[in-house]
């Protein structure tokens, strides 16, 4: 098939052929994405809104969320989000998700992590990309729209419940279990849910793991990236 790109021109490297006997023009002609099974790629926006002062990351904020109006959770509340089109830059498809799915635009935002498991999306194969946004109380107003039914902002709390240290193959881990509390009383929304956060105890290298324990409400496995969220936040501060 044709390149995906129309200058290809910095990706000659030496200019030699390969084992095949093929150049690059070559090559991406004889090139099909489709012999590969490919996963699809989401963004998930996480915006935060504090009433002017942040003292305490964990009971500060509001969260912005969607409730969704189709499969899958259907009926759940959400972080915005949504598809990556394939002539998009990913950063440029959460702003437009963002606005889609609740009128706010313009809003500055970080990359926090890519999340991968296989097991995410009943769906198909789904990695998503999630960004963080703060904003403040002059925030635009937010309204519904697109894949969401409603649109609200909801109280966060985030409260550590425990640590222990645990041992898998070897390796020594700690971890921790945070509950996720969010709420809005006019929306008679009241969720919750538990997320185990699991880190190399003796290492330079961090590797930190985050699991959805349990969960009342809170769609997808977005309980797990609003803690993530916080405590890079904390670590910030």
């Amino acid at each position: 098939m044709p390149s995906f790109l129309a200058d290809y021109s910095s990706f000659y490297g030496t200019g030699e052929k390969n084992e095949q006997g093929l150049d690059l023009p070559c090559f991406l002609e004889n090139y099909h994405p489709g012999d590969y099974e490919n996963p699809s790629v989401t963004t998930d926006i996480i915006v935060l809104k504090h009433n002017g002062t942040i003292k305490n990351p964990e009971n500060d904020f509001k969260v912005l969320m969607v409730k969704r109006k189709n499969h899958p959770c259907i009926g759940t509340w959400a972080l915005p989000g949504g598809f990556v089109n394939i002539r998009e830059d990913v950063e440029a498809a959460a702003k437009r998700e963002l606005e889609e799915e609740t009128h706010l635009s313009n809003i500055p935002m970080e990359q926090l992590r890519t999340w991968g498991e296989e097991c995410r999306d009943p769906r198909y194969r789904v990695i998503t990309v999630a960004y963080l946004a703060i904003v403040d109380e002059s925030v635009a107003e937010i309204k519904a729209d697109d894949d969401a039914s409603d649109a609200a902002w909801l109280s966060l709390e985030i409260k550590h419940e425990k640590q222990e240290e645990v041992e898998q193959r070897g390796l020594k881990k700690l971890k921790n279990r945070y509950k996720v509390h969010v709420y809005n009383e006019d929306k008679q929304v009241d969720l919750t849910a538990y997320v185990d956060v699991e880190e190399n105890k003796d290492s330079i290298i961090k590797e930190t793991s985050y699991y959805v324990a349990e969960n009342n409400g809170i769609a997808f496995d977005h309980a797990r990236f609003l803690v993530q969220a916080i405590l890079y936040l904390r670590k910030s501060m």
